[in-house]
């Protein structure tokens, strides 16, 4: 639901006297939309918010705000026109239009009460865009960049706890892309490409819910190539954080069939990760 400055009530009321206001002569047709000059700026915006709610075409309701920012420039009704051209540019799907107006509202009324929820509608317009894991993660990486913004700059702003969580899933689709890709080269065999990929979930990602698996894989990789100790380490750790986890239970199953066990041994990098996770500084 679009957040506007018109209240629910005051809405209503407005819908409902459209007729006694003279709005009703303001209809949607080519010959009323190239006429709005002889309209209030409050009539434009009203229009607009009609066809925000009852028209199945998100479109009509842009352009009687975007009008309203055009005719009426700087007035109180341009601005809440232009957080709306935003709202309904994101709900038509129109990203980039979308972040266009967003970003406009945010460089002409960065102190506004409604910048915090601008620069969400900021950041949705990339988030609602993060495609299938094997896409290029372009976007995610500007999604997070984006909500990370909320989450730092309007830390008390009821869009800040969503930002998190959004942020939270974004970050977690990140590491799977990782993950994807590391399974393609462990699956043919290519064990320091894959172990390469692995690494990277477990030191930046290791808050992720990847990390159980990255463990595993690493396991498996390092099993492969006869690394035993890095192989015992990555299963230690994973029985240390994730012991109740089903990607523990087939890491220790695959140590004890070659005689090994889940403990931290050798000083490679997974020893360092091991010595901080027992110290508190990892997970």
């Amino acid at each position: 639901m679009a957040r506007s400055k018109i209240s629910a009530s005051m809405m209503a009321a407005v819908l409902a006297g459209m007729t006694l206001a003279g709005c009703s002569s303001l209809g949607s047709d080519d010959s009323d939309k190239r006429n709005l000059e002889r309209f209030t700026a409050e009539q434009i915006y009203t229009r607009g918010e009609f066809e925000l709610e009852n028209s199945r075409s998100p479109e009509d309701a842009v352009f009687y705000f975007s009008e309203v920012e055009r005719l009426y420039p700087y007035s109180e009704w341009a601005k809440r026109a232009l957080i709306m051209q935003a709202y309904a540019n994101h709900r038509a799907k129109e990203y980039e239009e979308a972040r266009g107006a967003a970003q406009r509202f945010l460089d002409t009324y960065p102190g506004d009460e409604d910048a915090a929820y601008a620069q969400y509608l900021l950041a949705l317009s990339y988030y609602d865009q993060i495609d299938e894991v094997g896409r290029d993660q372009g976007l995610t990486f500007q999604a997070l960049q984006a909500l990370r913004t909320v989450i730092e700059q309007y830390p008390d702003s009821e869009y800040a706890r969503s930002a998190i969580l959004k942020f939270d899933l974004a970050f977690d689709h990140l590491a799977a892309k990782e993950m994807e890709i590391g399974r393609y080269y462990l699956k043919r065999r290519h064990y320091t490409a894959a172990i390469n990929r692995f690494r990277v979930v477990v030191e930046e990602f290791q808050t992720t819910t990847q990390t159980p698996e990255a463990l595993l894989r690493l396991t498996e990789a390092y099993l492969a190539l006869g690394l035993n100790d890095e192989a015992q380490t990555a299963g230690a750790i994973l029985g240390y954080n994730f012991q109740s986890s089903p990607f523990y239970d087939d890491a220790y199953r695959q140590l004890r069939g070659r005689g090994l066990a889940a403990e931290a041994r050798g000083d490679s990098w997974l020893r360092n990760v091991y010595r901080q996770m027992i110290q508190g500084r990892w997970l």
